[in-house]
């Protein structure tokens, strides 16, 4: 670990009371539930056992309320953070005037048969000697379900166990009954290690390896993951950051994929555009699979496919939007008025009433991902067909209704243009598969009420004033997710109007190389948001399709530069400030960096992808190159 594995330096001063940038922060996790650490060594942010439960820090939402872990020198400093090579292990660098010091944080992963078992949560800090003699002191201050719960601490030499959590030490713990706060204070000589770990009772049923030998099982993880990667090319750093970044955000036991690894992270600072992404939208984790599939995981897809048919089975026709990674987790929206939000950014919510919303594009996304993994080889649709035929046999009936839309607007039913494209995929995608596979299904009516969407788009989803396509039939505005259409084959990439659409996304949605979603949409919500990073990517894509490669291209390393230090993007980015906002690390945003790569890849403008994997292109939505 010398280093030369060391990459993604930044810099920060020991913190005041305030709070940290949303990009100050590395993801750690284990494929159940992932922790925020900060540039100075802070974990604000950390769910056990899993993504969506109560959680147990969260001074990211709360100064002095939310509970923080911090393994700091008791000098004044300055730090650094950064991954080793190819993992998702985050390293913190202290030098202070004493000396220097490394932190090496991480979740225990050690197989893929252990992401089976129930809920292992064990976070493991070791703390390393570099060089001069260097007190550290490690103040760890739980509120557990939401800082809601003093915990009571019971100390068993040097662990401390407090309802389901144990906290290890090298030493025996502090306990300051008056700040319910555990304090350990150690002296490092060059070369010395101390470790510190936090597990659940769940886990004190498993058998653990010492700190040292957990910390290389999991980097052998990671980097027997990264290594099934095929793409190569100059954007690979970042490519595969954000495959590890995705990664993470899958629930192992169930193959269930969160949007977002937080709550309430704000689109605007002092708004309340604060929601909870710790959940499993289905479109959200259909371009997830896109994304890892073309970045060469082949392999990884069957849990996501699992969950996605156990779905499709319950629910029949009516798919809701997003769900909870396990059936006992709750979806019911509420607000915790007790937190005072990132930076007085309130409320602070957890559950999320999107899920009774209607998003017909929905259907179209079911059946593009079942139909991708099916061209590349990795799923045969015939085993489930019973089920998917019913879907397609709702969608002939039902895609004259209107709908909430891609972007869940509280601000009432539209027949949004996204939403009827993505209808005429479902019916575009199930007409090949069944004709394929010589499956029972109407296909003459499927393609009669396929052409009937389409043509209804052309006339009522174009709009001559913008010169571009609209976001609604009813409103005259434009809307990012229209850079879709030809992505998802609707149009070609050369077509006038598509080259319209996208001219006219440049001049009235970017601002500083960065493009919003919408502007003056009926949203029901009070305030602004950012530019959101995913619709920039949309862009970028478009420009590929529509042979515009060298713009495409300039566009994309500008984006790329406006990553965190460790690689990482939120859900949106203020333009002017480079600040990023809302949930974060954010999965749409990794989705678009992997997508684009490899687009340039197919190309043939920068870049390769493996030919034993080429035939992906082939199976993207009419060629894209670069899935949705």
């Amino acid at each position: 670990m010398s280093s030369k594995s060391y990459r993604n330096s930044k810099v920060s001063l020991t913190p005041n009371l305030c709070f940290p940038p949303i990009e100050d922060y590395g993801v750690i996790g284990n494929c159940h539930t992932t922790a925020l650490v900060s540039s100075c060594g802070s974990i604000d942010w950390l769910c056990l056992p899993r993504f969506d439960s109560p959680s147990l820090f969260a001074r990211i939402l709360d100064l002095e309320r939310g509970g923080a872990w911090s393994i700091q020198p008791v000098t004044a400093y300055e730090s650094t953070h950064q991954y080793l090579d190819e993992t998702n292990v985050l390293v913190t660098t202290f030098t202070c005037m004493e000396g220097q010091i490394s932190l090496l944080d991480f979740m225990d992963i050690t197989s893929d048969e252990q992401q089976d078992v129930a809920a292992p949560g064990r976070l493991i800090r070791i703390v390393e000697g570099v060089e001069g003699i260097v007190e550290i002191v490690s103040i760890c201050t739980p509120r557990p379900n939401y800082a809601r719960t003093i915990p009571q601490f019971f100390p068993f030499g040097t662990e401390v166990r407090f309802g389901q959590f144990t906290v290890t030490g090298p030493a025996e713990w502090h306990i300051d009954t008056t700040t319910n706060t555990l304090t350990s204070h150690i002296t490092l000589h060059p070369g010395e290690r101390v470790a510190f770990t936090l597990f659940t009772q769940e886990d004190t049923k498993l058998s653990h390896p010492a700190p040292a030998n957990a910390l290389e099982s999991t980097l052998a993880f990671w980097r027997r993951w990264v290594n099934k990667c095929t793409y190569q090319g100059p954007y690979r750093n970042a490519v595969v950051r954000s495959a590890l970044t995705l990664k993470l955000m899958t629930y192992a036991p169930s193959g269930a994929i969160v949007a977002a690894p937080t709550t309430s992270l704000p689109e605007e600072i002092g708004g309340e555009r604060n929601w909870d992404y710790r959940f499993t939208w289905i479109r959200d984790s259909s371009f997830t699979l896109y994304a890892l599939l073309l970045a060469g995981y082949l392999d990884d897809e069957h849990p996501f496919f699992d969950w996605l048919v156990r779905t499709v089975k319950v629910e029949g026709t009516g798919i809701k939007i997003l769900y909870p990674i396990t059936p006992q987790g709750q979806l019911v929206e509420q607000t915790l008025d007790h937190l005072q939000g990132y930076r007085g950014s309130q409320p602070v919510r957890i559950g999320n009433g999107a899920a009774e919303q209607v998003q017909l594009d929905v259907y179209g996304e079911v059946l593009s991902a079942l139909h991708f993994a099916w061209k590349v080889g990795k799923y045969d649709p015939t085993a489930i067909w019973e089920h998917i035929r019913p879907l397609l046999d709702w969608v002939v009936k039902h895609w004259r209704e209107p709908g909430s839309g891609i972007w869940e607007v509280r601000g009432g039913l539209r027949h949004f243009v996204y939403g009827k494209v993505m209808l005429w995929v479902a019916l575009d995608c199930g007409i090949e598969m069944a004709e394929t596979l010589n499956l029972a299904a109407d296909i003459a009516r499927w393609r009669q009420e396929r052409e009937l969407i389409r043509n209804e788009v052309f006339e009522k989803g174009w709009s001559e004033k913008l010169g571009a396509f609209k976001q609604s039939y009813e409103d005259e505005t434009l809307d990012a997710s229209n850079l879709l259409m030809s992505t998802v084959g609707f149009i070609d990439g050369t077509d006038p109007r598509m080259i319209s659409t996208i001219d006219a996304t440049i001049k009235h949605l970017v601002d500083n190389g960065l493009c919003y979603r919408y502007r003056n949409a009926p949203e029901g919500v009070s305030g602004q948001e950012s530019s959101f990073v995913l619709c920039t990517f949309w862009l970028i894509n478009a420009l590929i399709l529509a042979e515009r490669t060298a713009e495409a291209r300039v566009w994309f390393e500008q984006m790329l530069a406006r990553s965190s230090s460790l690689g990482l993007f939120a859900e949106e980015i203020n333009p002017e400030t480079g600040a990023h906002l809302g949930n974060f690390p954010q999965a749409f945003s990794h989705i678009g960096v992997i997508n684009v790569a490899v687009s340039l890849a197919h190309a043939g403008h920068v870049g390769t992808v493996q030919p034993q994997h080429i035939n992906i292109a082939n199976a993207v939505r009419r060629g894209s190159g670069g899935g949705i």
